[in-house]
Protein backbone atom coordinates (compact mmCIF):
# COMPACT_ATOMS: atom_id res chain seq x y z
CA UNK A 1 0.00 0.00 0.00
CA UNK A 2 1.51 3.26 -1.05
CA UNK A 3 0.67 7.30 0.23
CA UNK A 4 -0.41 7.81 -3.04
CA UNK A 5 -3.76 10.07 -3.65
CA UNK A 6 -4.48 11.87 -6.38
CA UNK A 7 -6.15 14.63 -4.92
CA UNK A 8 -6.33 18.48 -5.95
CA UNK A 9 -9.16 19.82 -5.47
CA UNK A 10 -8.27 23.76 -4.95
CA UNK A 11 -11.37 26.12 -5.09
CA UNK A 12 -9.88 28.95 -7.11
CA UNK A 13 -12.67 31.39 -6.53
CA UNK A 14 -11.55 34.80 -7.16
CA UNK A 15 -14.56 35.84 -4.93
CA UNK A 16 -14.68 38.66 -2.28
CA UNK A 17 -12.64 39.99 0.15
CA UNK A 18 -9.03 41.55 1.33
CA UNK A 19 -6.73 41.16 3.74
CA UNK A 20 -5.25 43.85 5.86
CA UNK A 21 -5.06 47.80 4.93
CA UNK A 22 -3.86 49.78 7.05
CA UNK A 23 -1.72 49.70 10.15
CA UNK A 24 -1.31 46.35 11.29
CA UNK A 25 -3.86 47.63 14.69
CA UNK A 26 -6.30 48.21 12.11
CA UNK A 27 -6.62 44.94 11.03
CA UNK A 28 -7.96 41.76 12.61
CA UNK A 29 -7.46 38.53 10.39
CA UNK A 30 -7.77 35.77 12.95
CA UNK A 31 -10.26 33.24 11.85
CA UNK A 32 -11.59 32.21 15.08
CA UNK A 33 -12.94 28.98 13.82
CA UNK A 34 -10.45 27.05 15.48
CA UNK A 35 -12.49 23.64 14.97
CA UNK A 36 -12.22 20.44 12.89
CA UNK A 37 -15.67 20.92 11.76
CA UNK A 38 -17.17 17.36 11.06
CA UNK A 39 -14.04 15.77 11.73
CA UNK A 40 -12.12 14.60 15.08
CA UNK A 41 -8.87 14.76 16.09
CA UNK A 42 -6.73 11.48 14.82
CA UNK A 43 -6.00 8.32 16.74
CA UNK A 44 -3.11 7.97 18.96
CA UNK A 45 -2.14 4.73 17.43
CA UNK A 46 -0.66 7.13 14.54
CA UNK A 47 1.28 9.14 16.14
CA UNK A 48 1.25 12.41 14.99
CA UNK A 49 1.09 14.66 17.98
CA UNK A 50 -0.15 18.14 18.48
CA UNK A 51 -1.85 19.79 15.24
CA UNK A 52 0.21 22.29 13.24
CA UNK A 53 -2.29 23.29 10.58
CA UNK A 54 -6.10 22.44 10.74
CA UNK A 55 -8.12 20.86 8.57
CA UNK A 56 -11.32 21.54 9.09
CA UNK A 57 -14.23 18.99 7.23
CA UNK A 58 -17.17 21.27 5.62
CA UNK A 59 -19.33 18.57 4.27
CA UNK A 60 -18.60 14.67 3.66
CA UNK A 61 -21.08 12.17 1.97
CA UNK A 62 -20.75 8.38 0.31
CA UNK A 63 -22.25 7.66 -3.17
CA UNK A 64 -22.61 4.47 -4.13
CA UNK A 65 -21.66 1.90 -5.28
CA UNK A 66 -18.16 2.96 -3.04
CA UNK A 67 -17.71 6.46 -3.31
CA UNK A 68 -16.55 8.45 -0.63
CA UNK A 69 -15.97 12.93 -0.31
CA UNK A 70 -14.60 14.79 2.29
CA UNK A 71 -14.97 18.52 1.49
CA UNK A 72 -12.45 20.47 4.07
CA UNK A 73 -10.80 23.50 4.87
CA UNK A 74 -7.03 23.89 5.31
CA UNK A 75 -5.59 26.86 7.88
CA UNK A 76 -2.98 27.69 10.12
CA UNK A 77 -3.67 27.57 13.82
CA UNK A 78 -4.51 31.50 13.61
CA UNK A 79 -6.99 31.00 11.34
CA UNK A 80 -5.33 31.98 8.30
CA UNK A 81 -6.46 30.23 5.02
CA UNK A 82 -3.87 28.42 3.04
CA UNK A 83 -3.70 27.41 -0.68
CA UNK A 84 -2.13 26.04 -3.20
CA UNK A 85 -1.60 23.25 -2.13
CA UNK A 86 -0.72 20.40 -4.19
CA UNK A 87 -1.74 16.56 -4.08
CA UNK A 88 1.59 14.99 -3.05
CA UNK A 89 1.41 17.04 0.03
CA UNK A 90 -1.37 15.11 1.61
CA UNK A 91 -1.94 11.14 2.98
CA UNK A 92 -4.53 9.15 3.29
CA UNK A 93 -5.11 6.14 5.91
CA UNK A 94 -8.19 4.09 6.16
CA UNK A 95 -9.02 1.70 9.45
CA UNK A 96 -11.32 -1.17 8.80
CA UNK A 97 -12.75 -3.06 11.43
CA UNK A 98 -9.62 -5.81 11.86
CA UNK A 99 -7.32 -3.32 11.49
CA UNK A 100 -5.24 -2.52 14.92
CA UNK A 101 -4.70 0.94 13.63
CA UNK A 102 -4.63 3.01 10.68
CA UNK A 103 -2.83 1.80 6.54
CA UNK A 104 -2.38 4.01 3.90
CA UNK A 105 -4.99 3.78 1.15
CA UNK A 106 -4.44 1.05 -1.58
CA UNK A 107 -3.45 3.46 -4.75
CA UNK A 108 -4.03 0.57 -6.98
CA UNK A 109 -7.85 -0.26 -5.30
CA UNK A 110 -9.25 3.51 -4.34
CA UNK A 111 -8.78 5.46 -7.88
CA UNK A 112 -8.56 8.63 -5.69
CA UNK A 113 -9.32 11.58 -7.76
CA UNK A 114 -10.77 14.88 -7.87
CA UNK A 115 -14.30 16.15 -9.70
CA UNK A 116 -14.57 19.54 -11.80
CA UNK A 117 -15.13 22.22 -9.17
CA UNK A 118 -17.90 23.71 -11.17
CA UNK A 119 -19.56 19.97 -10.92
CA UNK A 120 -19.60 19.98 -6.82
CA UNK A 121 -18.88 23.44 -5.43
CA UNK A 122 -20.77 27.21 -5.79
CA UNK A 123 -19.82 30.25 -4.17
CA UNK A 124 -21.59 33.14 -3.75
CA UNK A 125 -20.96 36.44 -2.68
CA UNK A 126 -23.09 39.01 -0.91
CA UNK A 127 -21.41 42.44 -0.84
CA UNK A 128 -23.94 44.71 1.97
CA UNK A 129 -22.62 48.33 1.91
CA UNK A 130 -24.25 51.05 3.92
CA UNK A 131 -25.59 54.15 1.87
CA UNK A 132 -26.64 55.99 4.80
CA UNK A 133 -26.63 60.00 4.60
CA UNK A 134 -22.81 59.76 6.18
CA UNK A 135 -21.80 57.78 3.78
CA UNK A 136 -23.50 59.62 0.77
CA UNK A 137 -22.85 62.69 1.62
CA UNK A 138 -18.84 62.31 2.39
CA UNK A 139 -17.28 59.01 0.61
CA UNK A 140 -19.53 58.04 -1.84
CA UNK A 141 -17.15 58.41 -5.05
CA UNK A 142 -14.45 56.60 -3.03
CA UNK A 143 -17.03 53.96 -2.20
CA UNK A 144 -18.03 53.69 -5.61
CA UNK A 145 -14.39 53.51 -7.26
CA UNK A 146 -13.30 51.11 -4.26
CA UNK A 147 -16.40 48.96 -4.80
CA UNK A 148 -15.61 48.38 -8.54
CA UNK A 149 -12.04 47.48 -7.65
CA UNK A 150 -13.54 44.82 -5.71
CA UNK A 151 -15.62 43.46 -7.99
CA UNK A 152 -12.67 42.95 -10.39
CA UNK A 153 -10.64 41.40 -8.37
CA UNK A 154 -13.16 38.86 -6.61
CA UNK A 155 -15.05 38.06 -9.76
CA UNK A 156 -13.02 35.10 -12.13
CA UNK A 157 -12.17 36.90 -15.34
CA UNK A 158 -13.81 34.13 -17.28
CA UNK A 159 -18.12 34.42 -16.02
CA UNK A 160 -18.25 31.00 -14.16
CA UNK A 161 -22.41 30.24 -13.07
CA UNK A 162 -20.31 28.36 -9.61
CA UNK A 163 -19.09 31.85 -8.55
CA UNK A 164 -21.39 34.89 -8.08
CA UNK A 165 -21.97 37.91 -6.65
CA UNK A 166 -25.34 40.01 -5.25
CA UNK A 167 -25.24 43.46 -3.91
CA UNK A 168 -27.22 44.67 -1.47
CA UNK A 169 -27.40 47.85 0.66
CA UNK A 170 -29.03 49.32 3.86
CA UNK A 171 -29.85 52.46 5.50
CA UNK A 172 -32.46 53.14 8.34
CA UNK A 173 -35.28 51.54 6.89
CA UNK A 174 -36.56 47.54 7.93
CA UNK A 175 -35.29 46.69 5.19
CA UNK A 176 -32.16 45.47 2.99
CA UNK A 177 -32.49 46.56 -0.61
CA UNK A 178 -31.44 44.84 -3.28
CA UNK A 179 -28.68 46.54 -5.92
CA UNK A 180 -28.00 43.77 -8.12
CA UNK A 181 -29.31 40.22 -8.00
CA UNK A 182 -26.74 37.33 -7.90
CA UNK A 183 -24.61 37.02 -11.15
CA UNK A 184 -21.79 36.08 -12.83
CA UNK A 185 -21.29 39.39 -14.79
CA UNK A 186 -18.76 41.61 -13.89
CA UNK A 187 -19.90 44.37 -16.47
CA UNK A 188 -23.37 43.84 -14.79
CA UNK A 189 -22.11 44.70 -11.45
CA UNK A 190 -19.97 47.28 -11.89
CA UNK A 191 -23.18 48.86 -14.01
CA UNK A 192 -25.44 48.92 -10.87
CA UNK A 193 -22.29 50.31 -8.82
CA UNK A 194 -21.97 53.47 -11.39
CA UNK A 195 -25.97 53.83 -11.09
CA UNK A 196 -25.66 54.70 -6.71
CA UNK A 197 -26.71 58.19 -6.61
CA UNK A 198 -26.78 60.77 -3.62
CA UNK A 199 -30.52 59.76 -3.62
CA UNK A 200 -30.94 57.04 -3.19
CA UNK A 201 -32.23 56.42 0.59
CA UNK A 202 -35.65 57.73 1.91
CA UNK A 203 -34.00 57.26 5.91
CA UNK A 204 -30.55 58.85 6.65
CA UNK A 205 -30.60 56.52 9.63
CA UNK A 206 -28.12 53.58 10.27
CA UNK A 207 -29.84 50.02 10.09
CA UNK A 208 -26.85 47.97 10.99
CA UNK A 209 -28.05 45.00 13.16
CA UNK A 210 -30.79 44.70 10.61
CA UNK A 211 -28.71 44.33 7.70
CA UNK A 212 -26.33 41.53 9.56
CA UNK A 213 -28.97 39.68 10.33
CA UNK A 214 -31.13 39.97 7.22
CA UNK A 215 -28.11 39.32 4.95
CA UNK A 216 -27.09 35.95 7.01
CA UNK A 217 -30.39 35.08 6.35
CA UNK A 218 -30.17 35.33 2.62
CA UNK A 219 -26.81 33.27 2.94
CA UNK A 220 -28.41 30.75 4.70
CA UNK A 221 -30.60 30.01 2.21
CA UNK A 222 -28.10 29.65 -0.90
CA UNK A 223 -26.30 26.85 0.94
CA UNK A 224 -29.46 24.81 0.29
CA UNK A 225 -30.54 26.52 -2.87
CA UNK A 226 -28.93 23.42 -4.83
CA UNK A 227 -28.61 20.11 -3.20
CA UNK A 228 -26.61 18.55 -5.82
CA UNK A 229 -23.23 20.60 -5.39
CA UNK A 230 -21.71 21.61 -1.66
CA UNK A 231 -22.61 25.64 -1.32
CA UNK A 232 -20.39 28.15 0.22
CA UNK A 233 -21.34 31.80 0.62
CA UNK A 234 -19.67 35.02 1.90
CA UNK A 235 -21.03 38.01 3.41
CA UNK A 236 -19.08 40.98 3.42
CA UNK A 237 -20.23 44.45 4.70
CA UNK A 238 -19.14 47.77 4.91
CA UNK A 239 -19.91 50.53 7.03
CA UNK A 240 -19.01 54.09 8.38
CA UNK A 241 -20.23 54.16 11.43
CA UNK A 242 -22.76 52.30 14.13
CA UNK A 243 -25.97 51.27 14.28
CA UNK A 244 -28.62 54.22 14.97
CA UNK A 245 -31.79 52.93 14.46
CA UNK A 246 -31.93 50.62 17.40
CA UNK A 247 -34.45 47.96 15.47
CA UNK A 248 -32.80 45.09 16.27
CA UNK A 249 -30.20 44.14 19.25
CA UNK A 250 -26.53 44.20 19.26
CA UNK A 251 -26.84 40.83 20.94
CA UNK A 252 -29.75 39.78 18.08
CA UNK A 253 -26.71 40.02 15.39
CA UNK A 254 -24.10 39.05 16.87
CA UNK A 255 -25.51 35.34 17.93
CA UNK A 256 -26.83 35.19 14.50
CA UNK A 257 -23.51 35.20 12.98
CA UNK A 258 -21.93 32.68 15.49
CA UNK A 259 -24.60 30.22 15.00
CA UNK A 260 -24.20 30.44 11.41
CA UNK A 261 -23.66 27.42 9.01
CA UNK A 262 -19.51 26.87 9.05
CA UNK A 263 -19.85 27.75 5.02
CA UNK A 264 -20.96 31.23 5.66
CA UNK A 265 -17.44 33.60 6.14
CA UNK A 266 -17.95 37.07 7.49
CA UNK A 267 -16.29 39.85 6.42
CA UNK A 268 -16.40 43.39 7.56
CA UNK A 269 -15.18 47.20 6.50
CA UNK A 270 -15.62 49.86 8.30
CA UNK A 271 -14.36 53.36 7.30
CA UNK A 272 -13.92 56.76 9.64
CA UNK A 273 -13.29 57.04 13.53
CA UNK A 274 -17.26 56.60 14.46
CA UNK A 275 -17.12 52.80 13.81
CA UNK A 276 -17.15 50.33 16.79
CA UNK A 277 -14.04 47.76 15.64
CA UNK A 278 -15.32 45.45 18.84
CA UNK A 279 -18.38 45.07 17.28
CA UNK A 280 -17.39 44.82 13.50
CA UNK A 281 -14.63 42.57 14.16
CA UNK A 282 -17.30 40.29 15.92
CA UNK A 283 -19.26 40.51 13.08
CA UNK A 284 -16.69 39.64 10.38
CA UNK A 285 -15.25 36.65 12.12
CA UNK A 286 -13.18 35.89 9.37
CA UNK A 287 -11.60 38.58 8.49
CA UNK A 288 -12.52 42.68 9.51
CA UNK A 289 -10.16 45.96 8.43
CA UNK A 290 -10.68 49.61 9.03
CA UNK A 291 -9.43 52.62 7.25
CA UNK A 292 -9.18 56.08 8.81
CA UNK A 293 -10.38 58.12 5.54
CA UNK A 294 -11.95 57.72 2.65
CA UNK A 295 -8.87 58.10 1.01
CA UNK A 296 -7.71 54.86 2.03
CA UNK A 297 -10.68 52.72 1.02
CA UNK A 298 -9.90 51.70 -2.69
CA UNK A 299 -6.72 49.94 -0.90
CA UNK A 300 -8.58 48.69 1.82
CA UNK A 301 -11.25 47.14 -0.28
CA UNK A 302 -8.08 45.46 -2.52
CA UNK A 303 -6.60 43.95 0.48
CA UNK A 304 -9.71 42.60 1.65
CA UNK A 305 -10.25 40.68 -1.72
CA UNK A 306 -6.46 38.90 -1.60
CA UNK A 307 -8.03 37.66 1.81
CA UNK A 308 -11.36 36.22 -0.20
CA UNK A 309 -9.10 34.68 -2.65
CA UNK A 310 -7.25 32.75 -0.46
CA UNK A 311 -10.00 31.53 1.98
CA UNK A 312 -11.88 30.50 -1.58
CA UNK A 313 -8.63 28.66 -2.20
CA UNK A 314 -8.15 26.64 1.23
CA UNK A 315 -11.08 24.55 0.32
CA UNK A 316 -9.93 20.88 -1.15
CA UNK A 317 -12.33 18.09 -2.19
CA UNK A 318 -11.17 14.89 -1.84
CA UNK A 319 -12.78 11.44 -3.17
CA UNK A 320 -12.14 8.03 -3.32
CA UNK A 321 -13.18 4.12 -3.82
CA UNK A 322 -12.83 2.42 -0.78
CA UNK A 323 -12.21 -1.29 -1.16
CA UNK A 324 -14.88 -1.69 1.90
CA UNK A 325 -17.84 -3.08 1.30
CA UNK A 326 -21.83 -3.95 2.30
CA UNK A 327 -21.02 -5.63 5.78
CA UNK A 328 -17.78 -4.37 6.73
CA UNK A 329 -19.67 -1.39 8.90
CA UNK A 330 -18.45 1.94 9.76
CA UNK A 331 -14.87 2.49 8.53
CA UNK A 332 -12.57 5.56 10.09
CA UNK A 333 -10.80 7.76 8.00
CA UNK A 334 -7.72 9.88 8.58
CA UNK A 335 -6.44 12.79 5.98
CA UNK A 336 -2.84 14.06 6.60
CA UNK A 337 -1.19 17.13 5.48
CA UNK A 338 2.35 18.16 5.62
CA UNK A 339 3.39 21.81 4.30
CA UNK A 340 6.39 23.81 5.12
CA UNK A 341 7.65 21.66 7.85
CA UNK A 342 4.10 21.82 9.66
CA UNK A 343 1.78 18.83 10.03
CA UNK A 344 -1.78 18.53 10.31
CA UNK A 345 -4.40 15.98 10.57
CA UNK A 346 -8.26 15.42 10.62
CA UNK A 347 -10.36 12.08 11.45
CA UNK A 348 -13.63 11.03 10.44
CA UNK A 349 -15.70 7.51 9.56
CA UNK A 350 -17.94 6.68 6.70
CA UNK A 351 -20.33 3.42 6.54
CA UNK A 352 -19.89 1.21 3.70
CA UNK A 353 -23.73 0.26 4.08
CA UNK A 354 -24.60 -0.64 -0.04
CA UNK A 355 -20.99 -0.39 -0.96
CA UNK A 356 -20.84 -3.09 -3.68
CA UNK A 357 -17.97 -3.48 -6.47
CA UNK A 358 -16.91 -0.50 -9.05
CA UNK A 359 -17.18 3.45 -8.54
CA UNK A 360 -17.57 5.80 -10.77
Amino acid sequence: MKHILQFTFLLSFSLILFSCGNADDDVNFDINDRELGLGEEPDDCLGFGENELLLSIQDEYTTQPGKVSVLFRVSDLMGNPISGLSAEQFSIYEQGRNDDCFEPISSSESFARISPNSQVFNNNTLLVLDLSNSVLQSSLDELKVATTSFINNVMPAEPSESFRMAIYWFDGEDELHLLNPLTSSVAELTSSVDGITADISNDPSTDLYGAVIKSTEIAEDLLTENADVINAASVVLFTDGTDQASRYRESDALRVVEEADRNISFFTIGLGAEIDTEVLSEIGKTASVFASNSEELENTFNDISQRVEEQAGSYYLFEYCTPKRDGSGESNLVIELNHNGLQGAVQTRFSAYGFTGGCE
